[in-house]
Protein backbone atom coordinates (compact mmCIF):
# COMPACT_ATOMS: atom_id res chain seq x y z
CA UNK A 1 0.00 0.00 0.00
CA UNK A 2 2.82 2.54 0.73
CA UNK A 3 4.45 1.55 -2.44
CA UNK A 4 0.96 2.35 -3.91
CA UNK A 5 0.31 5.55 -2.77
CA UNK A 6 3.91 7.02 -3.40
CA UNK A 7 3.71 6.06 -7.06
CA UNK A 8 0.10 7.95 -6.91
CA UNK A 9 1.39 10.86 -5.18
CA UNK A 10 4.47 11.37 -7.96
CA UNK A 11 2.56 11.02 -10.87
CA UNK A 12 0.57 14.49 -10.15
CA UNK A 13 2.06 16.23 -12.99
CA UNK A 14 0.12 16.04 -16.63
CA UNK A 15 1.86 15.24 -19.18
CA UNK A 16 2.63 17.28 -22.34
CA UNK A 17 2.63 16.25 -25.81
CA UNK A 18 6.16 16.69 -27.57
CA UNK A 19 5.88 19.68 -29.99
CA UNK A 20 6.63 18.92 -33.50
CA UNK A 21 9.93 19.30 -34.74
CA UNK A 22 11.04 20.48 -37.90
CA UNK A 23 14.00 20.22 -39.41
CA UNK A 24 16.09 22.80 -39.99
CA UNK A 25 18.93 23.96 -43.29
CA UNK A 26 20.42 26.93 -43.58
CA UNK A 27 22.05 27.67 -46.78
CA UNK A 28 24.66 30.39 -47.39
CA UNK A 29 24.06 33.31 -49.75
CA UNK A 30 24.97 32.63 -53.15
CA UNK A 31 27.78 34.23 -54.93
CA UNK A 32 29.20 33.14 -58.23
CA UNK A 33 32.51 33.16 -59.94
CA UNK A 34 33.66 32.67 -63.24
CA UNK A 35 35.57 29.62 -63.86
CA UNK A 36 37.49 29.59 -67.65
CA UNK A 37 37.77 26.08 -68.46
CA UNK A 38 41.02 25.27 -70.43
CA UNK A 39 39.13 23.65 -73.46
CA UNK A 40 36.56 25.18 -75.06
CA UNK A 41 34.04 26.97 -72.61
CA UNK A 42 33.66 28.45 -69.62
CA UNK A 43 30.54 29.33 -67.46
CA UNK A 44 29.83 30.61 -63.68
CA UNK A 45 29.78 28.52 -60.36
CA UNK A 46 29.38 29.01 -57.10
CA UNK A 47 32.01 30.06 -54.77
CA UNK A 48 30.95 27.18 -52.02
CA UNK A 49 32.28 24.84 -54.67
CA UNK A 50 35.42 24.30 -55.93
CA UNK A 51 36.69 23.13 -59.40
CA UNK A 52 38.90 20.38 -61.11
CA UNK A 53 39.75 19.53 -64.59
CA UNK A 54 40.20 16.56 -66.62
CA UNK A 55 42.17 18.14 -68.72
CA UNK A 56 42.70 15.73 -71.54
CA UNK A 57 39.25 15.02 -71.52
CA UNK A 58 37.87 18.33 -71.27
CA UNK A 59 35.53 16.83 -68.07
CA UNK A 60 34.90 18.88 -64.95
CA UNK A 61 33.94 17.76 -61.33
CA UNK A 62 32.56 20.71 -59.36
CA UNK A 63 32.62 19.78 -55.68
CA UNK A 64 30.29 20.95 -52.93
CA UNK A 65 32.35 19.55 -49.90
CA UNK A 66 29.62 20.90 -46.76
CA UNK A 67 26.80 19.17 -49.31
CA UNK A 68 29.04 15.63 -49.71
CA UNK A 69 27.58 16.79 -53.46
CA UNK A 70 29.41 16.59 -56.64
CA UNK A 71 28.53 17.61 -60.39
CA UNK A 72 30.10 15.69 -63.27
CA UNK A 73 30.50 17.54 -66.81
CA UNK A 74 31.41 15.67 -69.65
CA UNK A 75 32.32 17.90 -72.79
CA UNK A 76 32.31 15.94 -76.29
CA UNK A 77 33.42 17.94 -79.79
CA UNK A 78 30.34 17.58 -82.19
CA UNK A 79 31.46 16.33 -85.68
CA UNK A 80 27.85 15.83 -87.50
CA UNK A 81 27.04 13.21 -84.55
CA UNK A 82 24.86 15.64 -82.82
CA UNK A 83 21.77 12.81 -83.11
CA UNK A 84 23.57 9.94 -81.51
CA UNK A 85 25.22 12.20 -79.17
CA UNK A 86 21.53 13.03 -77.41
CA UNK A 87 20.48 9.87 -77.97
CA UNK A 88 23.58 8.75 -75.76
CA UNK A 89 22.78 11.53 -73.22
CA UNK A 90 19.21 10.94 -72.81
CA UNK A 91 19.89 6.94 -72.57
CA UNK A 92 22.10 7.79 -69.75
CA UNK A 93 19.13 10.01 -68.54
CA UNK A 94 16.25 6.76 -68.27
CA UNK A 95 18.81 4.47 -66.62
CA UNK A 96 18.08 5.97 -63.74
CA UNK A 97 14.45 5.05 -64.23
CA UNK A 98 15.08 1.79 -62.42
CA UNK A 99 14.93 3.65 -58.91
CA UNK A 100 13.67 6.71 -59.87
CA UNK A 101 9.52 7.47 -59.10
CA UNK A 102 9.96 9.91 -62.39
CA UNK A 103 11.92 11.42 -64.82
CA UNK A 104 11.02 15.01 -66.11
CA UNK A 105 12.16 17.51 -68.16
CA UNK A 106 12.14 20.83 -67.17
CA UNK A 107 9.03 23.13 -67.94
CA UNK A 108 11.06 24.71 -71.20
CA UNK A 109 14.15 23.81 -72.64
CA UNK A 110 17.12 26.70 -72.06
CA UNK A 111 17.87 28.73 -74.69
CA UNK A 112 20.24 31.61 -74.98
CA UNK A 113 20.03 32.25 -79.22
CA UNK A 114 22.93 35.35 -78.26
CA UNK A 115 25.65 33.03 -77.13
CA UNK A 116 24.43 29.60 -79.58
CA UNK A 117 24.04 27.95 -75.96
CA UNK A 118 20.93 25.25 -76.34
CA UNK A 119 19.83 22.67 -73.68
CA UNK A 120 17.70 21.00 -71.06
CA UNK A 121 17.68 19.86 -67.70
CA UNK A 122 15.78 16.73 -66.38
CA UNK A 123 14.74 16.50 -62.69
CA UNK A 124 15.01 12.63 -61.37
CA UNK A 125 12.33 11.96 -58.35
CA UNK A 126 13.03 9.01 -56.17
CA UNK A 127 15.85 7.47 -54.61
CA UNK A 128 18.05 7.84 -57.64
CA UNK A 129 21.58 8.17 -58.05
CA UNK A 130 21.28 11.04 -59.69
CA UNK A 131 17.81 13.76 -59.27
CA UNK A 132 19.17 16.09 -61.38
CA UNK A 133 20.44 15.74 -65.03
CA UNK A 134 21.41 18.23 -68.06
CA UNK A 135 22.84 18.88 -71.17
CA UNK A 136 23.95 21.76 -73.26
CA UNK A 137 25.08 22.61 -77.22
CA UNK A 138 25.38 24.69 -79.38
CA UNK A 139 24.34 22.15 -82.26
CA UNK A 140 27.42 22.37 -84.41
CA UNK A 141 30.44 21.90 -82.41
CA UNK A 142 30.11 21.31 -78.73
CA UNK A 143 28.15 19.22 -76.08
CA UNK A 144 28.03 19.46 -72.38
CA UNK A 145 26.04 17.10 -70.27
CA UNK A 146 25.99 17.05 -66.55
CA UNK A 147 24.91 15.03 -63.85
CA UNK A 148 24.31 15.65 -60.05
CA UNK A 149 25.60 13.04 -57.12
CA UNK A 150 25.65 12.96 -53.40
CA UNK A 151 28.18 10.88 -51.59
CA UNK A 152 25.31 9.53 -49.37
CA UNK A 153 23.06 6.60 -49.85
CA UNK A 154 20.16 8.10 -52.06
CA UNK A 155 16.95 9.37 -49.79
CA UNK A 156 15.16 11.61 -51.76
CA UNK A 157 12.90 13.35 -48.98
CA UNK A 158 16.03 14.07 -46.81
CA UNK A 159 18.56 15.55 -49.59
CA UNK A 160 15.37 17.43 -51.42
CA UNK A 161 16.59 20.87 -50.02
CA UNK A 162 20.42 20.12 -51.10
CA UNK A 163 19.10 19.38 -54.66
CA UNK A 164 16.89 22.44 -54.38
CA UNK A 165 19.51 24.45 -53.43
CA UNK A 166 22.21 22.87 -56.18
CA UNK A 167 19.43 22.95 -59.04
CA UNK A 168 19.91 26.98 -58.70
CA UNK A 169 23.53 26.61 -59.26
CA UNK A 170 23.14 24.42 -61.94
CA UNK A 171 20.15 26.96 -63.88
CA UNK A 172 23.14 29.60 -63.58
CA UNK A 173 25.80 27.55 -64.70
CA UNK A 174 23.78 27.27 -67.93
CA UNK A 175 22.62 30.33 -68.29
CA UNK A 176 26.83 31.77 -67.98
CA UNK A 177 27.71 28.91 -70.20
CA UNK A 178 30.15 30.41 -72.79
CA UNK A 179 31.62 28.82 -76.39
CA UNK A 180 34.97 30.01 -76.72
Amino acid sequence: MLIFGCLLAGCTSETQPKPVSYLSLSYPEVSYKKVDSPCDYSFEISEQANVQFDEGRCWVKINYPKLKATIHITYREVNGNLEEILREVEKLTYEHSVKADMISPARKDFENTEEKVYGRLYRVVGNAASNIQFRLTDSVQHMLSGALYFKVRPNYDSILPAVKYIEKDIHHLMETTHWK
